[in-house]
């Protein structure tokens, strides 16, 4: 029982700085998504659906869904992606 407490406390250690990146990255990539791949419509810029629901993932912590959509959706309209 001790050895697997201890094995779930190192993964956790180990694996809490990858989700501060993604979660820095995914916060990156929502900021230009939204702040460029939107539509003006009476003063308000309002993303297409893709980038809405993508932007939605990042903020529920579910990066392995919002990155790649964001990365797609800025790549395809010519953006280049900030360092990971």
């Amino acid at each position: 029982m001790k050895r697997l407490a201890l094995a779930l406390l190192a993964l956790a250690v180990t694996t809490a700085p990858a989700l501060a990146d993604d979660a820095r990255y995914c916060g990156e990539l929502s900021e230009l998504a939204l702040r460029y791949l939107g539509k003006f419509s009476h003063g308000r810029n309002i993303p297409d659906m893709d980038v809405a629901v993508a932007v939605d993932q990042c903020q529920r912590g579910n990066y392995a869904v919002g990155i790649p959509h964001l990365e797609q959706k800025l790549r395809a309209n010519g953006f280049t992606l900030p360092a990971r």
